[in-house]
């Protein structure tokens, strides 16, 4: 059967909505409109909607060729402006030091206001904010795993933004491209090598849309999953780095390399 891409999803500030895109811009760190921006507290560590399912409530949508920044609020209210940096900061981006710059404007209160907690926005540096650095700039998830995991928890089906990927396919078997690991996909225009499994966390029980707490994705996952030989813990999908930039299209077909 035939692998091609059924969908692609990216959000302008980590942690905030996933939203549905019909093409990207695949380069060597990642798609510049994705996670170009991330948030951090008072301690300059990074947060996201681990813990503050609220953020998930925002959509923001980033222009790189226009450098324009646009949140939607929760309470309808839409920000939008051209992005403005303000001085360096060392940030705390899990167990890494990341240098980003502080985004002047009204986004940080506006932000604060919407999860009760001071934060902070702040814009990454070429390497994006990506959780695995260059080495994981793309994640992909088949649909196919997809539905075996809504059957383990007696579900019609399971929204795909529950685990934020760049890059959703269809025409695999469940939890078949846990074998890519290791090898290159040609994806569209795009050359790919996948460097490893993603392993999960609690943000997938959150509802994608409203930030609740509503299903128990870890528990369905780990009665199957955990003595799967992958390459990090409670792994559902993989991710890699891209190898020949190009563009990436809804319908483009996935084929392995060799």
């Amino acid at each position: 059967m035939t692998v091609t891409v059924a969908g692609l999803a990216l959000t302008a500030v980590k942690g905030t909505s996933l939203q549905a895109v019909p093409e990207v811009s695949l380069s060597e760190s990642g798609v510049r409109e994705n996670r170009r921006f991330f948030l951090i507290d008072e301690g300059d560590e990074m947060v996201n909607a681990l813990r503050l399912g609220e953020l998930q409530r925002v959509v923001s949508r980033y222009s790189d060729q226009n450098r324009r920044l646009r949140l939607e609020l929760p309470d309808g209210r839409i920000l939008e402006d051209t992005v403005v940096l303000g001085s360096t900061v060392q940030t705390k981006f899990y167990s890494e030091r990341l240098p980003a710059s502080l985004v002047e404007g009204p986004w940080a209160a506006a932000l604060s206001e919407v999860i009760g907690k001071p934060v902070r926005l702040v814009e990454a540096g070429e390497d994006g904010a990506v959780d695995r650095g260059t080495a994981g700039a793309v994640s992909l998830i088949s649909r196919g795993s997809l539905k075996r995991l809504a059957s383990e928890g007696d579900l019609d089906e399971i929204d795909s933004r529950r685990f934020r990927m760049l890059i959703e396919v269809d025409g695999l078997e469940a939890h078949a491209e846990d074998s890519w690991v290791g090898r290159s996909a040609r994806i569209g225009q795009a050359m790919v090598r996948f460097e490893g499994h993603v392993g999960r966390c609690a943000i997938t029980t959150r509802n994608p849309s409203t930030g609740v707490v509503d299903v128990a994705t870890l528990k369905m996952l780990g009665r199957y999953r955990q003595d799967a030989e992958t390459t990090e813990p409670v792994a559902f999908g993989i991710y890699g780095r891209v190898l020949e930039p190009g563009q990436v299209r809804v319908g483009d077909e996935v084929a392995l390399a060799g």
